[in-house]
């Protein structure tokens, strides 16, 4: 019996059938499955765990333009006109880490949503290389169809307690780069946290902009958090966006003036992921806090 429901679990997380990703999701969330073996090493367990008291939560399904995209939200009870905060995943898509993380933002008076941006294309969880992950999966993810099932997530916010006017957009690693396109592209968004994302680098047809190359349209003040001891970001690049946007503002763009850079000196990239060992406690709790108060200042 044992043995039967693994083999049934693990043929839905392969499964193409059209209603799978949805059912999937929710497996993944229940049962753990969205870590994937790329991320490890893992700690024990998420260091963080939100209780979901006094909150709706849980897997929903977002049109776009037919296609059935899950995502975890989660909101106050009883609550409407939520202001609305997108969180962006890392390319390990979404799992427990970042369902509690929308569970935290819940907790301070938002609804949270985190789409699942990478279903089109594949899953995840079920890579243990990220090498192989990167090359399969995420590369083929085009930033247009990334925009699209944003602006489609905050329309379906708009329609389930949110309120699409007062929208912002946080995201990591991955995320952390969408985080500013997006502050870019929709002029719905009031503001954006992006935790260690890549802001520059060679361009293709998926990625023909990074965000360095927006800085003059920038709709949205960024708040950027990112660690002096990460090997894949370094501190120049950081640097060059700063210079970046000061340039934009010299030029007139009011969200490239109040956008902000904190840079940890000694933390490591993901240094918020507290399922992984590069999580540092005191630069992750300091920039949740910061976070938190960014959104309130313009959400």
């Amino acid at each position: 019996m044992h043995t039967n429901w693994i083999q049934d679990t693990q043929a839905l997380l392969n499964s193409k059938d059209e209603s799978a990703p949805t059912r999937r999701l929710a497996l993944q969330t229940a049962l753990g499955l969205g870590y994937a073996a790329a991320a490890m090493p893992l700690i024990a367990q998420t260091a963080i765990q939100t209780s979901g008291e006094g909150l709706v939560e849980g897997e929903v399904t977002i049109d776009v333009n037919g296609f059935k995209m899950p995502a975890y939200r989660s909101a106050p009870k009883g609550k409407a006109n939520l202001p609305v905060v997108l969180v962006i995943s890392e390319i390990f898509g979404v799992h427990e880490y970042i369902a509690d993380v929308t569970r935290r933002f819940a907790k301070a008076g938002y609804l949270a949503i985190a789409p699942e941006l990478f279903v089109r294309q594949g899953d995840p969880s079920l890579y243990g290389e990220i090498a192989k992950l990167q090359a399969e999966v995420i590369s083929k993810v085009p930033d247009a169809q990334v925009m699209a099932d944003l602006d489609a997530t905050l329309h379906w916010a708009s329609k389930n307690g949110g309120n699409a006017n007062r929208a912002a957009i946080t995201g990591f690693c991955w995320g952390g780069r969408i985080t500013w396109l997006y502050a870019e592209h929709n002029p719905k968004v009031k503001a954006g946290v992006a935790w260690y994302g890549r802001m520059e680098g060679q361009t293709n047809a998926n990625n023909p902009k990074h965000p360095i190359d927006l800085v003059t349209s920038l709709k949205a003040p960024v708040l950027g958090l990112y660690g002096g001891a990460d090997t894949g970001i370094p501190v120049t690049s950081v640097n060059n966006m700063k210079e970046a946007l000061a340039q934009a503002a010299a030029k007139g763009n009011p969200a490239a003036k109040a956008s902000e850079f904190v840079l940890y000196p000694d933390a490591p990239h993901a240094f918020h992921a507290d399922y992984r060992a590069s999580y540092r406690a005191a630069p992750a709790a300091d920039g949740w806090s910061r976070a938190v108060a960014w959104l309130k200042q313009y959400v």
